[in-house]
């Protein structure tokens, strides 16, 4: 048994980091401006020698926060990469005598959450761990199960998701989705979907209200428009293709169940860098202009669904992993 707690790590960052760190990128890419902007910062503070100072600049900022924050728990489990990067300093340092674990949910692109001083790093991408032990160290790296809803390993029937989502079985069902913001290249997604035979659409606008209301009235009933959806395992179990722009876990849960995945639509930063992976290890087909959209749709809905869930029910699971740990690091003091 364990207690856990759930802390918001972003007030910890001060007003200057979380400022730009979620606020002023939530205002600006949800609203699908200054797009170069992100590119820019990107590049600046993840890809060019500059992201050694820039590293540098946020551990000076946040690192007394962090380290009150962290040091009466026996172990703690970072979701966030700019926690996991300040974490994995103050671990190195010495700073910090608790161990620290970063839970990557992206597949590449993983400067920031990952780190030489993390203690152990849990990826949902089995493809992951290469990078990751690149930037950290051999063995520093494990897939695992576990940060995912559960319902993603004990998925719906493909009939019995369409049932509960009021679907009939002899259409096709394309899933477009903008991620948590609702960015990316939506309604010409939706359009490309849309010109094929017998085919619906599910549009995920996530948090973007404003983007949810302005679309809601702008296509016929073969659309459906959603905001952020709590039952993914279930709509991902019904639909036959992804249209996915921002990377991220959406893609990998969506893989688990069979659903063909193409990444499109917003093709920026980190994103890139992302889409790069999924081509290179089949995960995703990537597209790039709305010409091709059209026809990676029919490839992906010719495509056999095969479920992977039961290759990932094997891995082990984050939580037991995050227990044994701590209790190794307990052990070790109580010594």
């Amino acid at each position: 048994m364990a207690d856990a707690d759930v802390v918001d790590v972003v007030p910890l960052l001060g007003r200057l980091v979380a400022g730009a760190a979620e606020d002023g990128m939530e205002k600006t890419f949800g609203a699908g401006r200054m797009n170069w902007f992100f590119d820019l910062e990107y590049l600046l503070f993840s890809r060019l020698p500059t992201r050694r100072a820039g590293q540098l600049v946020l551990y000076r900022l946040t690192r007394w926060r962090l380290l009150e924050a962290a040091a009466d728990y026996d172990v703690v489990v970072s979701t966030y990469p700019i926690a996991s990067e300040v974490l994995g300093r103050l671990r190195a340092s010495g700073a910090l005598q608790v161990p620290v674990c970063s839970a990557i949910t992206d597949l590449a692109a993983l400067r920031y959450w990952a780190h030489p001083g993390v203690d152990l790093h849990l990826v949902t991408h089995p493809e992951s761990v290469e990078e990751v032990e690149r930037i950290a160290g051999r063995g520093s790296a494990v897939a695992v199960r576990g940060l995912t809803v559960p319902g993603f390993l004990v998925p719906p029937p493909y009939d019995e998701a369409r049932r509960r989502l009021e679907l009939p079985l002899e259409v096709r069902v394309v899933a477009v989705s903008g991620g948590g913001w609702g960015v990316g290249d939506l309604e010409g997604a939706v359009g490309a979907a849309l010109g094929l035979e017998c085919v619906r659409v599910l549009l995920l606008c996530g948090r973007n209200e404003p983007l949810r209301r302005r679309l809601a009235d702008a296509f016929d009933d073969r659309v459906r428009v959603l905001g952020f959806v709590d039952d993914m395992p279930t709509l991902l179990a019904a639909s036959d293709v992804l249209v996915h722009s921002t990377a991220g876990l959406t893609v990998l849960e969506a893989h688990m169940l069979g659903c063909r995945v193409i990444s499109y639509g917003w093709g920026i930063g980190h994103v890139r860098l992302n889409n790069r992976a999924f081509a290179r290890f089949g995960l995703a087909e990537v597209v790039r202009s709305r010409s091709r959209l059209r026809d990676a749709l029919e490839h992906a809905l010719a495509a056999p669904r095969t479920l992977h869930v039961a290759e990932f029910a094997e891995l082990p699971s984050a939580a037991e992993l995050v227990l044994a740990l701590g209790s190794r690091e307990l052990s070790a003091a109580h010594t």
